[in-house]
């Protein structure tokens, strides 16, 4: 690819990145960080995990940015009664118009492109189970029948970190199929005043579609794209390195508090996140700081504390962040 043909992908890219984030900004205020995580995760073919309290518009955003993309969007409220069926769909007898009876499948709301699994932690182990299937391999199991979900697909599970009575913590196989772990906080006041104009009044805004799934699967194979120097992606395996207690990168909080650390998939995570912050910065290579930007939302949920963190509530934000202060990157 010529130097010309590089630097048009490049722009293409960003100013698409960008519209997509205005857009979604026309409804939902003060989260901008949220949605340009969502995106990239989305772009990176991964998914994400939104922590949250209720009524600070984890909804109402996946929803929009559903909008935007003019992408298929299905919502399910996890519920400890919620069977792996009432997820991925069932066979159920059907009858021939010239008699007799034949089974046929009736899919389930993860055959969408966007789904929004509402406080996942409600659900039943074996429940969240269902969606691991979907998550990694993009498709879904139903007797002896595999079938193919459209891409993109991108799941956004959200869980409320203050209400944990009747909840079930996700298995730590499934954290790790999230590529990133966004907080959603409390708008600011300023924000506040956003939001109450925008929903207290008569009129809805209205978002204009920006691409659709063509376009996505076009942008995530721009982003694949991007080099990466091996001194950059040694930093990477590095900080994921050093999240393992017994690691020579260790830390003195990892060493002390963490059980186990970031598997591999936290380095792909960075690696890719990396690659999609270098080309909305307009840089055709990743840089040591565009790992740094996404250390943060890429291992914070893969990080498994011991027992005396748990008892001493150490906050794994702090551990990635020692690690970004004491892991060299050189």
């Amino acid at each position: 690819m010529t130097t010309t043909a590089v630097a048009h992908s490049i722009d293409q890219f960003r100013e698409r990145f960008t519209r997509i984030v205005q857009q979604v900004g026309r409804r939902i205020v003060g989260h901008e960080d949220i949605v340009t995580g969502t995106v990239t995760s989305l772009l990176a073919g991964g998914h994400v995990l939104l922590e949250g309290i209720p009524g600070v518009g984890k909804t109402s955003l996946v929803r929009t940015l559903a909008d935007v993309l003019h992408l298929k969007f299905s919502r399910i409220q996890f519920t400890p009664d919620l069977m792996p069926a009432d997820i991925v769909g069932t066979n159920i007898i059907q009858e021939h118009a010239h008699g007799g009876t034949f089974f046929e499948f009736q899919p389930g709301p993860i055959f969408a492109n966007v789904v929004l699994a509402d406080e996942i932690n409600r659900a039943t182990p074996k429940t969240q189970s269902a969606l691991l299937e979907a998550m990694q391999d993009v498709s879904v199991s139903v007797g002896k029948t595999t079938y193919q979900l459209e891409q993109p697909f991108l799941v956004l599970a959200t869980q409320n970190p203050l209400e944990m009575e009747g909840t079930y913590p996700l298995p730590e196989a499934q954290l790790d199929r999230f590529f990133f772990k966004l907080k959603v906080n409390y708008p600011s006041e300023a924000a506040m005043h956003g939001i109450l104009d925008r929903t207290t009044r008569d009129a809805d805004p209205t978002v204009t579609r920006v691409v659709d799934g063509a376009e996505l699967l076009e942008m995530r194979h721009v982003a694949r794209a991007v080099p990466i120097a091996r001194p950059v992606q040694a930093y990477a395996i590095r900080l994921t390195l050093g999240s393992h207690p017994t690691s020579e990168y260790a830390t003195p909080l990892v060493k002390r508090y963490v059980r186990y650390g970031a598997s591999p998939r936290a380095a792909q995570a960075l690696v890719l996140a990396g690659k999609i912050q270098a080309l909305n910065h307009g840089d055709a290579f990743v840089s040591i700081e565009d790992i740094r930007s996404v250390a943060l939302p890429a291992l914070r949920h893969r990080i498994l504390l011991n027992f005396e963190g748990e008892a001493d509530e150490v906050n794994t934000d702090a551990v990635v962040s020692e690690l970004l202060t004491h892991v060299a990157a050189d």
